[in-house]
């Protein structure tokens, strides 16, 4: 018996594992050991001081559960039993039908079982001085209890005890009170084969897959789902970025998330949320050609040198608003509106001293007490005070008297060798008469004046008279002398920037 042992335990092992299963139906198996006998000569169960009687068996099994199997066992082989005053040997052939129930689910390396079922026992002697008859029980019970150990996919290593109870009493050829039992004691290898359910055809059975609606083709792992290498949670063969890094967010096609869309996803990128459609570094940042902090979109001085501060718009500051960087500024204070230098510093046309912005004359060299306007001459000045009650017209009318005539050529003169000047004409009265009466009187009298200017070579461009009636007084007009000074010419100049020589006629 050791020695069959040892063999069918080499057998096993040159196979592959596994248990029959709802994949797997069908189980044929082989199966050997030793019959011993329990009866009215004696008990040789579990003892090993009779003679080894062995059988060989095959055995059909079909799965009807997870814990159900039924099974149909055919043996054939030999039982005896020797005493001093008795003996038998016979050959026993047997067919039973046995339902099994597995204490454990299909998926566990070793499953016990119990099974109790009944069937047919067939009795034929062997012994030469006994003469040869057979005998049947066609109703024989048996139960009992076996272990399978799964070897590989298709598998199984049986081992098994099985008592047989004979449905009558002379089996052993004596009769007295019980009838005869007989225990098998067999170890075998079982092999299960079928086809298994795999509605996806993915390989994997369904009750083992996991993801039991793979498309056809996809390559799934153990569990029946497709692969994903990167383990986003997106299988390959969606994956558009099948190498994303582990615990990085991805989105349906397997790709790290990029909520602002610049190409940089967003694990990777330094400025989340760029605008649309900005060009972006390694960094997902906007581009800053001049590393001046503005993105190159919004940077309106691009080129701006290194280090240089810089507005919210990407030039440089100019904080006296000139037009001139502060970086380039010799002049970083100059007023609001004034014209500046590339320097940044204000502009002086004449170079006189006095700033374009101030100078009331700026193409004209003046002074600055005359906010840059040239100083009138003393000549020219007595002159037109001169001109003040000099200038004489018939009363009520605005006809120069002669008398006139001397300053007035003087203007003239004065005039011609100071081609920058521009006259100015006013005319004036006392608040004898009508306000509007005065008013014509002296802007009559004013324009008289031009025209005799005129009439001497002075271009008119270059002469602006007005009447101001009795509106500017000069003196009290409740007096002679005061309304005297009231009526008058006033002449003052006003210089022009760009001279033309009149031409004399």
């Amino acid at each position: 018996m050791k020695k069959l042992l040892l063999v069918i335990m080499g057998l096993t092992f040159a196979f592959s594992m596994s248990a029959q299963t709802a994949d797997k139906r069908w189980n044929i198996g082989l199966h050997g050991g030793a019959i011993q006998y329990n009866g009215d000569l004696g008990n040789d169960f579990f003892r090993t001081d009779q003679a080894f009687y062995g059988f060989g068996g095959l055995s059909f099994t079909r799965f009807l559960g997870n814990r159900l199997d039924v099974s149909l066992l055919l043996t054939k082989g030999e039982t005896g039993y020797m005493v001093e005053t008795s003996r038998f040997r016979h050959q026993l052939t047997t067919g039973t039908i046995n339902f099994r129930l597995n204490l454990i689910g299909a998926d566990y390396f070793v499953r016990p079982y119990l099974f109790a079922g009944g069937g047919v026992m067939m009795f034929a002697n062997t012994l030469t001085d006994v003469k040869n008859n057979e005998k049947f029980d066609f109703a024989a019970p048996s139960f009992g209890a076996g272990l399978n150990l799964r070897l590989g996919k298709a598998v199984t290593l049986n081992l098994q005890e099985t008592i047989m109870y004979s449905s009558s009493d002379e089996r052993d050829d004596v009769v007295k009170n019980s009838n005869d039992f007989f225990l098998f004691h067999s170890v075998g290898l079982t092999f299960n084969f079928g086809k298994k359910s795999d509605a996806d055809a993915d390989g994997v059975a369904d009750r083992l897959d996991k993801c039991p609606e793979t498309p056809t083709g996809v390559k799934v792992d153990e569990a029946g789902c497709p692969f994903d290498t990167d383990r986003d949670g997106i299988a390959d063969y969606l994956d558009k970025c099948d190498n994303t890094p582990l615990d990085i967010q991805v989105d349906k096609l397997g790709c790290p998330l990029d909520e602002d869309k610049d190409g940089v996803p967003d694990y990777l990128d330094k400025c989340l949320k760029t605008n649309q459609g900005v060009k972006v570094d390694q960094n997902g940042c906007a581009l800053d050609a001049d590393n001046d902090g503005v993105a190159d979109q919004s940077d309106k001085c691009p080129n701006t040198p290194a280090t240089i501060q810089v507005d919210q718009s990407g030039c440089p500051l100019d904080e006296d608003k000139d037009g001139v960087a502060d970086y380039l500024d010799k002049c970083p204070q100059t007023p609001v509106k004034a014209s500046v230098d590339e320097s940044g510093c204000t502009l002086d046309s004449d170079r006189d001293g006095i700033p374009d912005y101030l100078d009331k004359c700026p193409t004209i060299t003046g002074t600055k007490e005359n906010q840059g306007c040239p100083e009138l001459t003393k000549e020219v000045k007595t002159l037109f005070q001169k001109a003040l009650q000099g200038i004489k017209f018939d009363t009520g009318k605005s006809t120069i008297k002669p008398v006139s005539f001397p300053i007035l050529d003087a203007v003239v003169k004065v005039m011609n060798e100071n081609p920058s000047y521009k006259l100015i004409i006013g005319g004036h009265t006392d608040n004898v008469g009508a306000e509007g009466m005065n008013l014509t009187l002296s802007k009559n009298r004013a324009e008289a004046v031009s025209v005799y200017l005129i009439s001497k070579g002075v271009s008119p461009e270059r002469i602006s008279a007005t009447g101001y009636g009795l509106t500017r007084p000069v003196d009290d007009n409740s007096t002679a002398a005061g309304r005297t000074r009231n009526r008058r010419v006033e002449l003052s100049v006003e210089f022009i920037e760009k001279v033309t020589v009149p031409v004399k006629k």
